[in-house]
């Protein structure tokens, strides 16, 4: 049904786009006017770029609005608005994984309890999935950023050329945990590109992009020729559900009831479902094998595809070797749950895997040692393999693979730190029977020394 609407959307939109150019510059005092006055910059954005000259705001806005009075009725576009000119990059777009990034910040278990400006207000998390597609999650009520479209094509003057800058990618694609950008730019990729892009012709369409460019972006690997997909072989969990190494497949049982998509037995909890809608993994080989082979075609342009699979394979063994340590330290905490030494947390009936932790609670954890670990997942563990798809192979060792190695360590030594101190005080319970047992001041002496040992031991 879908393929047979496709050829008549194609017609319509070109219809209206036709219509627009007509009527368009017709009505452009209209708004331009008063604007000129109350948003004086927004009109010389609008005007600067290549709509400026096609189009009236109203086109997006609706007309609904002609004054001061009327503000309220003014209409905030959403992708389907651009779509409507735009159709081929929309579609592109609805069938990748920005087009979800509202819906799957909202999958994360505890999204519900945080500030609203961090969310809906986009002060937080919001700020960067709100170029997901909103008229498919049902916050009707949302007013601003809503397009999905302007995060990369910022208002208003929507210019091509800034998308195309790597720029366009760091407002999100940085920071804690995808650390993208860091990795890019300190690259050699990045360098190539820090010294020589402002000689490259940013007008001409990515493909035309490798005619002058001398070094890959953001855009040239991971929006070939120009498709808006924007989709790679890991996605956002570093998982492929159908995984064909055994052990690894072992230690990814660990790692997905961390994210509370297995149960503590191995079967697919509700949260199992929300993974493949929302892209966060692969859920087959053949959905993890497409986007490799594409970016091995990319990659090919300047290396020989030999030296583009080696290097990608690399990289998929540092997610394995990342991944053993990872589930190691989940199945060290997930033990303490299951022998008491560390309590059931208020929000138990919340987890899907107890006794394991739910790291996609993020800081919304009970414990110390369980705040380490989701750190160790979703800065360590991210960083190490990311950084091996991005060639830096600094950011991988230092900001990757090392802390991630030291958070292990510390795991390790909490862990014994509780046992022992859980060890101490059972001996206190059952062999104290009175304040005047003797040895009974030793052992209690004995169990404040672990204790400060273990308040000493934890990092700032």
């Amino acid at each position: 049904m879908k393929q047979h609407l496709a050829p008549v959307r194609m017609v319509l939109s070109m219809l209206l786009a036709l219509l627009i150019l007509c009527t368009g510059s017709a009505a452009a005092s209209i708004c331009t006017d008063c604007h000129s006055t109350v948003t004086p910059e927004i009109v010389d954005d609008f005007k600067s770029g290549v709509m400026g000259s096609k189009i009236d705001c109203s086109n997006c806005h609706g007309s609904a609005h002609s004054s001061a009075d009327t503000v309220d009725n003014v209409k905030m576009p959403t992708h389907d608005t651009c779509g409507a000119c735009h159709a081929n990059q929309d579609g592109q777009y609805m069938d990748g994984k920005h087009s979800i990034a509202w819906t799957a910040m909202f999958a994360m278990p505890t999204t519900k309890d945080q500030p609203k400006e961090l969310m809906e207000g986009q002060k937080g998390c919001g700020g960067c999935h709100q170029i997901g597609a909103k008229n498919e999650t049902g916050w009707d009520e949302y007013h601003y950023g809503v397009v999905g479209c302007d995060n990369c094509h910022t208002r208003h003057s929507f210019s091509a050329e800034e998308a195309r800058r790597p720029e366009a990618c760091m407002t999100c694609h940085q920071g804690f945990d995808h650390a993208q950008w860091e990795m890019y730019s300190t690259s050699k990729h990045g360098s190539i590109y820090l010294t020589e892009g402002d000689d490259w012709d940013w007008s001409a369409p990515l493909s035309n992009a490798k005619e002058s460019y001398t070094a890959p972006t953001c855009q040239m690997c991971h929006m070939s020729g120009g498709d808006h997909n924007v989709i790679t072989s890991w996605g956002f969990l570093g998982v492929r559900v159908e995984e064909p190494n055994e052990e690894w497949t072992e230690d990814r049982v660990s790692v997905l009831k961390s994210y509370g998509v297995l149960d503590a037995d191995g079967n697919p909890t509700p949260r199992f479902d929300l993974i493949a809608p929302a892209k966060l993994a692969r859920m087959t080989m053949d959905e993890w094998n497409v986007p490799r082979e594409e970016m091995i075609a990319v990659c090919s342009d300047c290396h020989s595809e030999k030296f583009a699979r080696i290097s990608l394979e690399e990289g998929d063994q540092v997610l394995r070797e990342a991944d053993r340590i990872y589930a190691e330290s989940v199945e060290i905490v997930a033990a303490l749950h299951r022998d008491g030494i560390l309590p059931e947390p208020e929000y138990i009936d919340e987890l899907p895997s107890y006794p394991y932790p739910d790291v996609l609670r993020f800081y919304d954890q009970s414990h110390p040692i369980e705040e380490e670990l989701w750190v160790m997942w979703m800065k360590y563990r991210m960083r190490t393999f990311q950084s091996a798809f991005h060639a830096n192979a600094d950011h991988e060792q230092w900001y990757g693979w090392a802390p991630l190695k030291e958070t292990a360590v510390i795991i390790k030594s909490e862990d014994r730190s509780l046992r022992a101190q859980a060890e101490l005080a059972e001996s206190v319970k059952s062999g104290a029977s009175a304040q005047g047992t003797p040895g009974f001041e030793a052992t209690l002496l004995g169990v404040a020394f672990v204790a400060m040992a273990v308040l000493l031991r934890r990092r700032e």
